[in-house]
């Protein structure tokens, strides 16, 4: 295969063809369109920074564009101007050799800055991205002075001339690389894509939060699956091919995949129809906490002690959930204790409300209630009830200062707390002489 137009070799034709008039000119247009583009850019970047550090500002789009143009700004306008000045030297039958080795260097910084930042974003967790930065800028410069110098055509005819038997027919190297490229840029850009759909989505408040979650999760799917076509048809393969690949996944999923199919499908299930949502508070499979993160294939419930579980969807679809938290978050927390037979019981229960009602934490609606449960055989039983709205925050320490609070003010106002005592009488040993009365008389 042979180039579609002829390669020029931008740097030879400056060394042979160079006047001092014509680079002038042209250096002259450089430094215009430079400065041009640099006034404009820091011109336009203050109010770009002032979007993006503005925390009245909520719009995540707006704040990814800001940032995005922030750093592709300046090469794009200088290459614009560029461009611009090189078609009016070229009107005037003008050299224009310097220019055309400045345009591609131009754009190639826009295309190694551009494509860093969208890895970026859609991998904001990977470390590998930038440690390849500097790899990402190397290969395009260096591929743009193989296109300066007029070896990169050479290089794509040998390539397309290295063919790799597949089966009944073969395919070039050139092909491969090219293939290559061009599906991990679309991958790239529908996970880019797909992510800035996401945040969007969920930074939409009016929407329920489950709802912003499903919606977010199919349109992160549909983005990677229309990227996958893409990058198929670019690369030249028939996307009819992909019947027999549904149909063996689909044998798969019956014998092999059984339980990611289940869970995925229960994830859906379960936004859908919104029993669990973001920071409810469960019980499931004997495993309390709060709810921190719904995905298609798990659930993440945080235990108050700060371990998390990862449940999967189908225990939660097939097993008992309680959910502590479904239309209301009002919690109640139970108490007991034991006052002496010689305390003032009334005393003692308007204790329990007044420190129940003392407490930040304990509503006053519905409000303390405090009960004699029953006579035990030290003392009187007493229970206590309040409810609180932040279970969240811990029901331990609240039944902790409430006990401590009661066992003060127990103590300030002389209502005593039995404990247990007994008499013990061995059996054959001779009693001491008692005064009458004190012992029954034996039978």
């Amino acid at each position: 295969m042979t180039p579609g137009i002829q390669a020029r070799n931008l740097i030879a034709e400056l060394i042979t063809q160079a006047q001092p008039a014509g680079l002038l000119l042209q250096g002259c247009a450089m430094t215009v369109a430079l400065l041009l583009a640099w006034g404009i850019s820091e011109t336009l970047r203050r109010g770009l920074h002032r979007a993006r550090e503005n925390p009245d500002v909520g719009n995540e789009a707006l704040r990814f564009g800001a940032a995005g143009l922030d750093r592709i700004l300046l090469p794009v306008l200088g290459w614009a101007f560029l461009v611009s000045g090189r078609g009016v030297l070229r009107w005037y039958h003008q050299p224009t050799t310097l220019l055309d080795i400045a345009v591609p260097l131009l754009s190639s910084l826009v295309i190694v800055r551009t494509a860093v930042y969208m890895l970026r974003h859609a991998f904001p967790s990977g470390s590998w991205v930038r440690k390849s930065e500097t790899a990402i800028a190397w290969t395009v410069w260096v591929l743009m002075v193989l296109h300066i110098t007029a070896v990169l055509p050479g290089i794509r005819v040998w390539l397309d001339e290295v063919r790799l038997p597949i089966g009944r027919h073969d395919i070039s190297l050139l092909n491969v690389i090219e293939g290559t490229l061009s599906v991990g840029a679309t991958m790239v850009a529908a996970v880019w894509l797909g992510r800035t759909v996401e945040q969007r989505l969920m930074a939409f408040s009016p929407m329920d939060v489950s709802l912003r979650v499903v919606f977010s999760k199919l349109l992160r799917a549909v983005f990677i699956i229309l990227g996958v076509l893409v990058a198929l048809t670019l690369v030249g393969i028939d996307v009819t091919v992909l019947s027999v690949f549904g149909g063996a996944l689909g044998v798969g999923l019956g014998f092999g995949l059984q339980k990611i199919a289940a869970n995925y499908v229960s994830g859906f299930v379960i936004l859908l129809d919104r029993s669990i949502k973001l920071g409810d508070l469960v019980t499931i499979d004997n495993r309390y906490g709060e709810v921190t993160r719904l995905t298609v294939r798990y659930v993440v419930v945080k235990s108050l002690d700060g371990t998390e579980n990862i449940i999967p969807n189908e225990t939660i679809i097939t097993s008992t959930v309680v959910n502590h938290s479904y239309s209301d978050r009002q919690v109640r927390i139970d108490g007991a204790i034991q006052v002496a037979y010689s305390a003032d019981v009334g005393l003692a229960l308007q204790t329990l409300l007044d420190v129940a009602r003392g407490h930040p934490r304990v509503l006053s609606t519905p409000e303390p209630i405090a009960l004699v449960r029953g006579f035990g055989e030290n003392g009187v039983d007493l229970e206590f009830f309040v409810w609180i709205r932040d279970p969240e925050a811990g029901r331990a320490n609240l039944r902790s200062d409430l006990n401590l609070k009661i066992f003060n003010e127990f103590r300030a106002r002389g209502i005593e707390i039995p404990f247990p005592q007994r008499d013990v009488r061995i059996v054959g040993e001779k009693r001491p002489p008692m005064a009458p009365g004190l012992y029954p008389p034996s039978s």
